[in-house]
């Protein structure tokens, strides 16, 4: 049986899934209103994040300048940033 971890906190988790769509140019209110995320999946992002154990790295990512052009490896949520933002 595999280890258990607690969730990161969901307004921590939040943010930082808010911040990163940003970083990379995703408007996740739009991608939903375009039918390009439910709000299902969005909460799952949302519920992935909380589950990453490279909080620090995401923020000190986040810092690091106003644009990038894919989400980092690190992110459990870089395949769909990363499809929403082509």
């Amino acid at each position: 049986m595999g280890k258990i971890f607690p969730l990161g906190s969901p307004e921590t988790h939040f943010w930082l899934t808010r911040s990163m769509a940003r970083r990379l140019g995703v408007n996740l209110s739009e991608a939903m209103a375009d039918d390009l995320l439910s709000p299902q999946s969005y909460a799952a992002m949302v519920t992935r994040c909380r589950q990453c154990p490279h909080v620090g790295a995401c923020q000190a990512w986040l810092a690091q300048s106003t644009c990038a052009p894919e989400a980092p490896d690190h992110c459990l949520n870089a395949a769909i940033f990363n499809r929403l933002r082509h």
